[in-house]
């Protein structure tokens, strides 16, 4: 069988929602943003790239009409390099990855650019189609199906006992290690700076202007301490979700260039690693968030390994909650 190699990687910082670098960004300029220096730095032609598959959680709007073919298009792909655009939520990206690597591996592509983007900013907003978005019938088997993911951050930590102190001492621990990873230079390698306009509101009038800068850092990065986090109020009355302890609303995008094993080889390019398979979990939606302690075991099983063959894990940090669990 085929192997399917990541040979280069690249990602816009994370921007804040709303008010971030890339509030005023259109959804195909974000992601091209990546795609286009992920194959730069892969050293490849465009022309070679045989399709483009991007997760998104929200298909709307600016990101919205099959985003990831507008995103070849506007990385300078030719019009014959294909597009797909995946929604499996917060693991589109991932879901991305995994569907590039078996278009390589069983679908004869040589060269596929897997990834993800998501612009809160220019869609989660007044203008966002809600439009009959919940089924009453679906509601009657799965009243909690449209639970948002701050009430199931609440509902793992009620359910489960975790508390906020847990919680605060894990985002404390979250923004040490971002930090030291920026002073060690970690992220140089996978970050692209994208210069763009940004809108801005004076604070006296209210009125909203552009102006153009260069991201270069996540925004999300601050400096904390323990006695500030303790400090924040909870979101919900009674909670102990705080912004201490759970991840900010962001802007951004992050691609990959997926190649065969023997190409690669053939191009002398080193991967950065090789694809090894995917697995997925259903469960109550009310606790949405511990989905991976139930799709971890099954993807060991499949791919026999154990928890301890693993040297580098890196999980999802939406709520501290949810990583404590």
């Amino acid at each position: 069988m085929r192997e399917a190699v990541i040979v280069s990687t690249a990602r816009t910082p994370i921007g804040k929602a709303y008010r971030g670098g890339f509030n005023n960004l259109g959804g195909a300029t974000l992601g091209a943003a990546s795609v286009a220096e992920a194959v730069k730095r892969a050293g490849i032609e465009p022309g070679e790239v045989e399709d483009v598959i991007m997760g998104c959680a929200l298909q709307q709007g600016a990101t919205g009409s099959n985003i990831a073919r507008q995103i070849a298009l506007r990385a300078g792909l030719p019009v014959t390099t294909s597009g797909m655009t995946i929604d499996r939520q917060c693991s589109s990206g991932l879901m991305a990855v995994a569907t590039a690597a078996k278009q390589v591996m069983h679908d004869g592509m040589d060269v596929v650019v897997g990834g993800g983007l998501d612009s809160i900013s220019l869609v989660q907003n007044e203008h966002m189609n809600l439009h009959r978005m919940v089924d009453e019938e679906l509601m009657a088997m799965h009243p909690n199906i449209h639970m948002p993911m701050l009430q199931t951050a609440e509902v793992v930590a009620q359910r489960y006992n975790i508390s906020r102190d847990a919680m605060d001492e894990y985002g404390l621990q979250s923004q040490q290690r971002t930090a030291a990873a920026y002073e060690a230079g970690k992220y140089e390698d996978e970050l692209v700076p994208v210069t763009c306009k940004r809108t801005v509101w004076d604070k006296e009038t209210g009125e909203a202007s552009e102006v153009e800068a260069t991201i270069e850092r996540d925004e999300g990065v601050r400096a904390t301490n323990a006695e500030g986090l303790a400090g924040l109020k909870t979101v919900v009355e009674g909670g102990t979700i705080t912004a201490g302890n759970a991840s900010q609303l962001s802007d951004g995008s992050s691609a990959q260039v997926v190649m065969d094993a023997k190409l690669a080889e053939q191009k002398g390019l080193e991967p950065l690693g090789i694809y090894r398979g995917i697995a997925v979990a259903g469960l109550e939606p009310d606790e949405m968030g511990i989905g991976p302690v139930f799709a971890i075991p099954k993807l060991l099983k499949q791919t026999g390994l154990s928890m301890n063959d693993i040297g580098l894990w890196e999980l999802n940090e939406a709520f501290a909650v949810q990583v404590l669990y």
